[in-house]
Order: C-alpha cells, then sequence, then structure tokens
C-alpha cells in the first residue's frame, strides 16, 4: 500500500517520492493517521476502509472551501483516493502545539472575519458530509429556523430512534426548535462547523484549525460549540468580539445549537451523553 501510495503522491507533487518514514500518531476514534516522509518532505496521512472514501472526500471539500476564504490556515490537501484496499487522505504536515492565549486571540480575529467572508443567500452546503461518522444534510434552506430544526435536530432525533434512542417526540420537538427560532435570521457565515479545542493548534504559519464540517449557517453555532467540550482561552472570545461583537442574544441560543453536538455523541458513544442530552432538551422545555 505505501508504495503505491508513493507513486501517486510522486504523481500529484511532481517530485519523486519513496516513504521510507511511518510514524503513527492519534487521529481520534474514526481513522488510522501517520506522518509519512522520505527525508526531505513529511506528509499528514489519514487511512480507512475503502468504503470511507466519501467521509475523506466531504473533509476534503469542507478544507478547499476554507482555504478560499484564506483566513484561518487549514491543512492543504495533497491527495484524495483509493489505494489498494484502503480510503486515503494525503494532508501537508505541520508540527502543532496548543494553542496559548496570544494564538488564541489571534485566531478569534481571523474566525471573525472567515465568518465576514462571502455572500450566501442561504443556509446549506453543495454536499452533505460528515459530523464525526455520522452523516451531516446539508440542503439548503432560505430560512434558517428550518435548516436548524430540519437538518440538524430533527436529523439526530431520526437517527437516534433508528438506533433504540428516544429523546422525545420528532415532530413536537422540531416544531419546537422552529418556533424557538423563528425571529432569528443571521447572515449565512462559512463555518468550520466541528470547532472544539482538539480540532485546532498552533503552527508555524500560526493558529490553524482542522477536520471541519463546513456549510454556511448561523456563526453563534461556530462559538457555541467552543464553550461545549472545554471552552477557549478567553484571549479568543476577546479577539472575536473586536471584529465582530456577538449579540447579546447569543446566550439564548447557545444551548439549542450545542444540543446538536451533545445528541450526536449520544448517538456515537453512548453513556453519560445520553444523559446530558436528555437534561438540555429538558432545560430547553423541548420535552
Amino acid at each position: 500500500m505505501w508504495q503505491s501510495l508513493s507513486l501517486q503522491l510522486t504523481a500529484v507533487t511532481g517530485q519523486p517520492v519513496s516513504i521510507s518514514e511511518k510514524t503513527p500518531v492519534d487521529g481520534g476514534d474514526i481513522s488510522e493517521c501517520f506522518i509519512v516522509g522520505d527525508g526531505d518532505t513529511r506528509f499528514f496521512v489519514k487511512l480507512n476502509d475503502r468504503n470511507k472514501l466519501p467521509m475523506f472526500e466531504s473533509e476534503a471539500e469542507s478544507l478547499r472551501h476554507l482555504a478560499l476564504c484564506s483566513e484561518v490556515d487549514v491543512p492543504e490537501v495533497i491527495f484524495i483516493g483509493a489505494v489498494k484496499d484502503h480510503a486515503v487522505l494525503v494532508l501537508n504536515y505541520l508540527a502543532l502545539k496548543n494553542l496559548d492565549n496570544e494564538s488564541a486571540y489571534l485566531l478569534g480575529r481571523q474566525l471573525a472575519s472567515q465568518h465576514k467572508w462571502g455572500e450566501q443567500p442561504e443556509y446549506g452546503f453543495d454536499i452533505d458530509n460528515y459530523i464525526g461518522r455520522t452523516e451531516q444534510p446539508n440542503n439548503w434552506h432560505r430560512k434558517w429556523n428550518v435548516f436548524f430544526a430540519e437538518q440538524r435536530i430533527s436529523w439526530q432525533l431520526q437517527l437516534a430512534a433508528e438506533r433504540g434512542l428516544y429523546f422525545g417526540d420528532l415532530d413536537s420537538v422540531t416544531a419546537k426548535v422552529k418556533e424557538r427560532l423563528s425571529g432569528h435570521q443571521p447572515k449565512p457565515c462559512l463555518l468550520h462547523g466541528d470547532l472544539w479545542l482538539g480540532n485546532t493548534g498552533l503552527s508555524v504559519l500560526g493558529p490553524i484549525f482542522f477536520d471541519p464540517a463546513a456549510y454556511w449557517g448561523d456563526r453563534e453555532t461556530d462559538i457555541a460549540m467552543t464553550e461545549l467540550f472545554g471552552r477557549f482561552p478567553d484571549s479568543f472570545y476577546q479577539g472575536y468580539n473586536e471584529v465582530w461583537p456577538l449579540e447579546a442574544s447569543y446566550a439564548e441560543r447557545r444551548d439549542m445549537y450545542n444540543l446538536y453536538h451533545l445528541l450526536n455523541h449520544a448517538l456515537l458513544f453512548g453513556g453519560h451523553y445520553i444523559t446530558d442530552a436528555e437534561d438540555m432538551m429538558a432545560s430547553l422545555r423541548l420535552i
């Protein structure tokens, strides 16, 4: 497999690549990840079963869209395809360390600029993608409350029900979400879509983020997730608000937006996430 990948990388880079170094790295629970190189150049490689290629293709599309914006650095897609029995995504390799206060501040400013970038009249994305291992539908909608209620919360409840998890009457919950967001029609912003600390870092280029699930939606959903699984440094929010201050009513929607990710974690991992999702639905008076 590695010899075949060397040939593919030689073809796409125009430079001879013979993989002689392979270092496994932690890449989460979805794919195998490696730092590979030939002594001169190194790459970051994700491997999965061949039938998981659509997952990598959607990740690559998200990275390409974020790169077009060019506000926050993201990894460059070098190669994507099937090699032998594997789906493969190859990115340029950048050594990373955790964000510090200074880089978090800069990332906040850059993310606000990204959210300001572009003119898109609807909410959604040209393709469906994945949030973790879960398919994320992105059908275009003109009304934000309809998009979020149907493409996010209702979709998660449907998937949960198929796996024996019941979080309340689907139609009733969906209608309540639409009602709660009915007066909120924000600018459609290009989102990272899965923005927690584990998907960010500091490289020689500055702040960087990766593993996106991009779509056009309410910018508050990105900010809300930064407060869900380990809040970002305070300097991040300072930098963001200096460029584009959040609305005073943001806090009223934060838990509604984070419910989506709690439902997804309940679906993927079970355990306490099921109780966490139930508790949040109760606090939001959705059940």
